[in-house]
């Protein structure tokens, strides 16, 4: 059993904090440690470094996806002299680094890249005994999440292992562990009762949509195109705490088609989207790590729609590869793409194995199983 866990995540994008939370409860339910807390690191930033780290990401998702993009790609580079930047990040940051120094954790787990390179820095400095564990939210790495110092990375498949051995990683400091979604991921559901706790019919199928991860207008061309499909159909929208979008969506549903076999049935803010999940077949949506690592868990094959440049859109090149996912770059032909694999019994089933063998619904379990096996580090002469 460890002492003190100190699991880190940044509010730059929901994902962050979600795996964060995920391995916090693995933690509290197999009970591997006498203390856990949970910190999102900007919360220890000056107020203007903080708005400005997670409101620029989200307006560049929303507004200028292309050039999130190129950022990426430009800054995908390991080994790159970032002195400047991790000195910028330092300055701004100071109340998280005297945390740190005071708090003194066994392990901290960094689900961001923002706290894991100033824990590597002051553990390099001698100024931590804390070991460091990286738990990367993608299916790749991106060298933001490269550091010198660190006891153990956590990356979702084998080919990113592969990737940073190259890099010249050691074999035994990275562990394939999946990316960690909340342990209520590894309950099995049955399905058929999951359909009726939700008011929703046995039969057909039931396709998924996280609509508030999308910009209003491309919802609309969305969901006008699922309304077309040919095959008996239950469209889930689950909207968050947009009541604009939901209210939007209600009326849309109205227009349906008298007799139509699809229906639409939109969702507020749910705290049960692992069990919409396991009531579905299909999940449309944007590939993020954590959405695909969830969906993957439920046995859903992925329609991929608007993938953010990046980060989301080689999770989405990896979903495709494993033949687990369908993309769909012109909304209008949304339908057709659906209804053209429900006609394919013999498709449709090999997907749902691909899906299967990708799951890996207990990643925040084995990896806090992981952490407990670390040994502690030495002393630091310094």
């Amino acid at each position: 059993m460890l002492n003190s866990v100190l699991i880190l995540s940044a509010s730059a994008g929901a994902g962050h904090l979600r795996a964060a939370q995920a391995i916090e409860r693995a933690f509290q339910e197999t009970g591997s440690a006498k203390s856990v807390h949970h910190l999102d690191v900007l919360e220890y930033t000056n107020p203007l470094f903080r708005r400005l780290y997670s409101k620029a990401y989200i307006d560049m998702v929303n507004a200028m996806p292309e050039v999130l993009g190129w950022l990426y790609d430009r800054m995908d580079k390991p080994g790159m002299d970032d002195r400047l930047k991790l000195a910028f990040d330092k300055l701004n940051t100071r109340p998280f680094i005297k945390l740190m120094e005071r708090y003194q954790p066994d392990i901290a787990v960094c689900t961001h890249f923002l706290p894991a390179e100033i824990i590597s820095s002051l553990t390099e400095q001698g100024r931590l005994q804390t070991q460091q564990a990286i738990v990367v939210t993608d299916f790749d790495v991106h060298a933001q999440w490269l550091c010198p110092d660190y006891a153990q990375y956590f990356v979702a498949i084998d080919e990113t292992r592969a990737h940073m051995q190259e890099l010249g990683i050691p074999a035994n400091k990275i562990t394939v562990s999946g990316i960690p979604i909340d342990p209520e991921f590894s309950r099995p559901k049955d399905q058929g009762k999951m359909r009726e706790k939700h008011g929703l019919r046995r039969d057909g199928a039931v396709i998924l949509i996280s609509a508030g991860g999308f910009g209003v207008g491309r919802i609309d061309v969305l969901m006008s195109s699922l309304m077309k499909l040919q095959h008996p159909a239950q469209i889930v929208a689950i909207c968050g705490r947009n009541d604009e979008l939901k209210a939007q969506l209600e009326r849309q549903a109205e227009d349906l088609r008298p007799g139509s076999d699809v229906t639409i049935k939109v969702v507020g803010y749910t705290t049960e989207m692992d069990e919409y999940m396991a009531a579905a077949d299909l999940v449309v949506g944007k590939p993020g790590g954590l959405t695909t690592s969830e969906a993957l868990a439920r046995g859903l094959i992925f329609v991929v729609v608007s993938p953010i440049p990046g980060q989301e859109e080689r999770n989405s090149d990896h979903l495709l590869e494993e033949g687990a996912a369908l993309r769909c770059n012109n909304l209008p032909a949304l339908a057709y793409k659906i209804d053209c694999l429900l006609d394919d019994p013999e498709r449709l089933a090999a997907m749902r194995a691909n899906v299967h063998r990708l799951a890996r619904p207990r990643a925040a379990f084995d990896i806090v199983e992981k952490l407990l096996t670390l040994k502690k580090p030495a002393l630091s002469p310094h």
